[in-house]
């Protein structure tokens, strides 16, 4: 069984739940973004998922990524459907309109890589980091960088990369020992001075692909007068093809052989005298990276969400169909009893998972919403407001719902049986998708020590605090409105 996005449930939410299309029409970029525009954007967006993405998902697995003499072929159908979704512009969805982009809210875009998640977790790890990317060089890189490359990383034409770990620093970005060296007598074209680059950077989702015919790598090295540390990380743009139509120097060493995520290339780059040129200021490139770093964690959490609900939807399938002993109790013209659905056990699992799934929802897609007050409300008050949930929650959803992913969707395998421990079914391959996303984008650990550490213990709490008096405020203001509608006020 494909997945398919269940727009019904997302609408409701969004529209009944958040109020989104007022809070969002309330901001001038988004002012004719209204529900009928939005419903409209999510039913396409399903339609895309489940008719091009959810089919390649068994290919991706047992195919997976096949590497032959430093050039990555992707599996069958990847290319083409990756085509069409940026050809679609469904890459540039919540970029900005002089980009190329549709300038629609960052909420839309969240929910869409959501479907995609669900849908096929391999294939999505390919456009996972654009806007991330687009981010980043939009803030940070040089008037003459952008005009290269911002258009075609919006438009999704080309890809990127976030190149950060090596063998010997994965979550201590500090011990980088990749280094930049100044090249005055190279021919910058047009684009600045060039950067030497050389290192090896490992764990590079998208390193090498036949899927672009670009690849942007955003490149942590250090200067040769950088201070050690985090605080001596400056940051590269080094393209797998340069300005001039020559194949830059970064090499595929290898792609990893992993648990799950075929559909994928998990690539090992060597940079040997890689030409690149320096985004932002010299020292501040883990800054500059944390712009996608954050918006991957959003992304992340939603990951979980995603996958979650691909778990549930084929158990909650599985169940309705797998007859087995009759549940307990009288039949009473229930239909449902002569299936394992009817069982308090198998119950219990299910909604179980339908409540994490709901309840994800809710926390994500308010954060996405938080995120574009953050960027385009006119009150600076409310724009801070917007930061502090944003900064508080992102690691508690990113933490939460990704170990909830894979221990969920681990129950979930359960009420499969045996059936469940086999391929055919496809519940196994969620789980093996699933448990990667509580280790990268900062491992489910970092993202305790960044909350506790960077976001409470920075300010002595408060801003938890106000966060907690605001939500119990909401609380409040629910229970009274409850009431009064019980009682027919």
């Amino acid at each position: 069984m494909n997945h398919q996005p269940n727009t019904a449930d997302i609408q409701f939410i969004l529209h009944n739940v958040l109020q989104a299309p007022a809070q969002l029409q309330a901001l001038a970029p988004f002012a004719d973004t209204d529900g009928d525009l939005m419903a409209q954007v999510l039913d396409e967006a399903g339609k895309f998922v489940a008719d091009k993405i959810a089919p390649l998902q068994r290919v991706g697995d047992e195919v997976g990524c096949r590497f032959d003499g430093g050039t990555v072929t992707t599996p069958p159908g990847f290319k083409e459907a990756y085509a069409e979704f940026w050809q679609s512009g469904w890459a540039a969805l919540s970029c900005a309109p002089e980009d190329g982009g549709q300038g629609l809210p960052e909420a839309l875009n969240q929910v869409l890589y959501e479907m995609l998640s669900a849908a096929n977790h391999g294939w999505t790890m390919a456009p996972g980091l654009l806007h991330g990317a687009y981010e980043c060089i939009r803030h940070h890189a040089s008037p003459e960088l952008k005009a290269a490359y911002l258009s075609k990383v919006a438009s999704g034409e080309w890809l990127a990369t976030m190149c950060l770990t090596e063998a010997h620093a994965g979550s201590d970005l500090g011990l980088v020992r990749t280094r930049a060296v100044p090249d005055v007598a190279a021919d910058g074209q047009s684009l600045g001075t060039v950067h030497r680059l050389n290192g090896t950077k490992i764990f590079i989702s998208g390193g090498e692909h036949d899927l672009t015919d670009n690849i942007v790598h955003l490149v942590l090295a250090r200067l040769p007068d950088a201070p050690p540390g985090p605080k001596g990380l400056s940051l590269f743009l080094a393209p797998k093809w340069l300005p001039n139509g020559k194949r830059n120097t970064a090499v595929c060493e290898r792609i990893e052989e992993k648990m799950g995520l075929h559909g994928s290339a998990t690539c090992v780059l060597r940079f040997d005298e890689v030409t690149g040129w320096l985004v932002g200021e010299p020292g501040k490139g883990l800054g500059a990276m944390f712009v996608m770093m954050n918006a991957a964690r959003l992304h992340v959490g939603l990951q979980g969400v995603g996958l979650l609900e691909a778990a549930w939807q084929k158990t909650d399938a599985y169940a309705r169909e797998r007859r087995q002993m009759r549940a307990p109790g009288p039949r009473q013209g229930n239909h449902e009893a002569d299936f394992i659905i009817a069982h308090p056990a198998m119950r219990r699992i299910l909604d179980t998972q339908r409540a994490w799934v709901d309840g994800g929802r809710v926390l994500a897609y308010r954060t996405a919403i938080e995120l574009d007050m953050a960027r385009h409300h006119p009150d600076d008050q409310r724009r801070q407001v917007a930061q502090r949930w944003c900064s508080l929650v992102t690691p508690v959803l990113k933490a939460a719902w990704t170990d909830q992913a894979f221990h969920g969707g681990s129950d979930c395998l359960q009420v499969f049986g045996g059936h469940g421990y086999v391929s055919e079914w496809g519940i196994e391959q969620i789980l093996r998708d699933a448990r990667i996303t509580m280790i990268y984008e900062g491992t489910n650990e970092i993202q305790a020590i960044d909350l506790l550490v960077r976001k409470v213990l920075a300010d002595q709490g408060q801003a938890l605090h106000a966060l907690v008096a605001e939500l119990l405020a909401d609380l409040a203001t629910a229970a009274t409105t409850t009431t009064a509608i019980d009682c027919g006020g």
